[in-house]
């Protein structure tokens, strides 16, 4: 059972000026581009200047390559696949009981503020907004609290290094906004940017790696600004500083990928001199420690002297009794908007394996939002293997090896696929079980098909059947392990399984075959009548991939107009990547792009988080339009 309590009884007797703040600085899309993690060619002078005073964490994680599942995680202190939180704008309800840990500092008299981004992922979002902050808004500060005296925990999120302003803004926009708040010695010039293996070298893609920088160092002044509020208020002294970002950066081969490049984030914490004793070590030195997202809740209230709910997934890695060092850090990747994924990664302190259980898609899919940028078009028209580097081509190309495994000391940028090497056996074995114990202890419900979780899940929160031992995941674990692994023979056994969920998983991984039998293909055809819509929808796509996609776009059609938009989400989008071979589907799909835009109006900006249809009507048009532009 975990240890709930060191100084509960301390605490509760402590003068509110006896107990420190906390502040959390959060960048958002920032992978560890700063001149205090060796990177010459930022210009990052304030956050640097922190570091000297803080605590440098080098081996810091988020828990997924996107910001609402991460957020899930941060707020809750638990794995988004296990609360089936996973999925971008999922919607689905988490226990109330699980108001956010912002909520219980609140009971202990600390004001809570959030400035200003939420986006926590969950269908009872605004049940946890109201209960974790005191104010959540644009202009939320710890400045806003009525009694002075009163600690407090505060958020700030900046926005300003954002893919929105990084890569989707028009550059005049961009110039405008940002670039123009730099002086004229702080701006990047983009014939000197450094250049990663994996981008080719064009104009636009320099530019664009310019403009990232740019807004990083514009980020950099935000944070300035807000230390020195500390300052000016005097009470620094006072105050414990987080730095972190909540992923790595919005750029092509970082956001949304499992690599290093997505999920290793900076963290730096800053311990004034009357709370030293709670740093792992003095100002100015690193620690190599792993540390998770699902940590960061823990941690807070450990520092501050309040009990761990018995729920909390994640460990405190500061604090008095803290936990014991991990050994691992775990990562996942599911859908994103309207791009359907599923991998699973585990990072130690030098090896990064990644389990991809729909390696017949790539990495660099099309994706609707970041492509309304210009810089993955510049990747998109150089997408060919014969020009391209092996680095290139391993974003670019249209699958992915079905385990990765890298060494990140030797290879810190992730170039390098050692899951087949002799010589690194043992750790792709040890690894590959990390993550299957993992899985299974934390009962990942990412392995559910959209659908039958949301059907599932109707009466009962995800986190309550799964973890009270009512939803089987073992059987289903199984069927996504063979995927990339199992013949063809296995995998259609699985088709032939009682058990729905089975049968998705071998609908999915015959995708990976490149040719199939015969009796395969049949078996394919009759599923196309399978009463889950997941199975119906994967032997569409396996059947349209094998050679034969006219039963299988009449059948995609069909549950295109399902009443259900998680079923026409998934149908849409498969539909989307067939293409050509899909023109059947062309006047369906213009009808599915009408009824999105009558349930979320095409003016509603993407980065509105709305509840329920609205944002899956807006993943929806996204397959239609690019599915529709595509055949002009």
């Amino acid at each position: 059972m975990r240890f709930l309590f060191s100084l509960l009884g301390l605490c509760g007797g402590l003068l509110a000026s006896e107990r420190p703040n906390i502040l959390w600085i959060t960048a958002e899309d920032m992978s560890p581009v700063l001149g205090c993690y060796g990177d010459k060619f930022a210009v990052t002078p304030n956050i640097d200047k922190l570091a000297k005073e803080s605590v440098r964490y080098t081996k810091a994680f988020a828990s997924a390559p996107v910001c609402s599942p991460s957020r899930s995680c941060l707020i809750t202190g638990c794995y988004p696949t296990s609360l089936s939180t996973q999925q971008m704008r999922s919607g689905f309800a988490i226990p109330k009981s699980m108001r956010g840990f912002p909520a219980l500092l609140r009971e202990q008299g600390f004001y809570t503020s959030n400035n200003v981004k939420t986006d926590y992922n969950t269908g009872n979002y605004a049940d946890i907004i109201k209960a974790s902050w005191n104010e959540s808004s644009a202009t939320a500060h710890w400045r806003k609290r009525p009694d002075k005296a009163k600690p407090f925990f505060s958020v700030f999120n900046l926005m300003t290094s954002h893919q929105s302003r990084s890569m989707v803004w028009p550059y005049a926009r961009f110039k405008e906004e940002v670039q123009s708040t730099l002086s004229a010695g702080s701006i990047h010039d983009p014939a000197k940017v450094p250049l990663p293996p994996y981008y080719p070298d064009t104009t636009l893609i320099r530019r664009e790696l310019a403009r990232f920088y740019d807004c990083v160092t514009a980020m950099d002044l935000q944070v300035g600004a807000i230390l020195k509020q500390l300052e000016e208020d005097g009470i620094a002294e006072n105050t414990i500083v987080f730095f972190y970002s909540d992923h790595g950066s919005g750029m092509p081969r970082h956001k949304r990928a499992l690599l290093d490049s997505g999920m290793h984030v900076p963290l730096i914490i800053r311990f004034p001199k009357k709370w030293q004793h709670l740093a792992p070590s003095n100002p100015g030195t690193t620690t190599s420690r792993l540390v998770s997202f699902v940590d960061y809740a823990p941690t807070v209230l450990n520092l501050l002297g309040q009990p761990i709910p018995e729920a909390m997934q994640g460990e405190p890695f500061l604090g008095p009794n803290n936990a014991k060092p991990r050994r691992y850090v775990y990562g996942h990747r599911d859908r994103v908007d309207e791009v359907r994924d599923l991998s699973r990664s585990v990072r130690d302190e030098r090896y990064l394996y990644i389990r991809n259980y729909m390696p017949h898609l790539g990495y660099n899919q099309p994706t609707a939002w970041p492509d309304s940028g210009e810089i993955r078009h510049d990747f998109y028209r150089m997408t060919n293997k014969e020009k391209m580097t092996a680095a290139q081509w391993h974003f670019a190309g249209p699958t992915r090896p079905v385990e990765e495994l890298y060494d990140c000391q030797a290879d810190p940028q992730n170039l390098k696929n050692l899951a087949g090497s002799e010589a690194h056996q043992k750790t792709l074995k040890r690894l590959r079980k990390a993550h299957r114990k993992h899985i299974t202890q934390t009962v990942d419900l990412g392995f559910l098909p959209e659908s039958a979780a949301w059907e599932m899940f109707s009466n009962k929160t995800g986190w309550e059947l799964g973890q009270g031992g009512q939803v089987k995941m073992g059987s289903i674990h199984k069927a996504a392990a063979q995927v990339g692994m199992a013949d063809e023979s296995m995998l259609t056994k699985n088709l032939r399984s009682k058990n729905a969920n089975v049968r998705y998983w071998g609908a999915l991984g015959l995708a990976h075959h490149k040719a199939l039998q015969i009796e395969t293909k049949q078996l394919l055809r009759n599923a196309l009548n399978d009463p889950s819509p997941a199975v119906r929808i994967e032997a569409a796509n396996t059947l349209a991939r094998a050679g034969d996609p006219t039963p299988a776009i009449r059948a995609l059609i069909k549950d295109l107009a399902h009443e259900n938009l998680i079923i026409v989400t998934h149908a849409a989008r498969t539909i989307e990547l067939l293409g050509e071979a899909a023109l059947a589907a062309k006047a369906p799909m213009a009808a599915a792009l009408k009824r999105a835009e009558t349930i979320r109006p095409p003016d509603t900006p993407a980065t509105v988080v709305l509840p329920g249809d609205k944002d899956l009507a807006m993943f929806v048009s996204f397959s239609c339009r690019a599915f529709l532009d595509g055949l002009k």
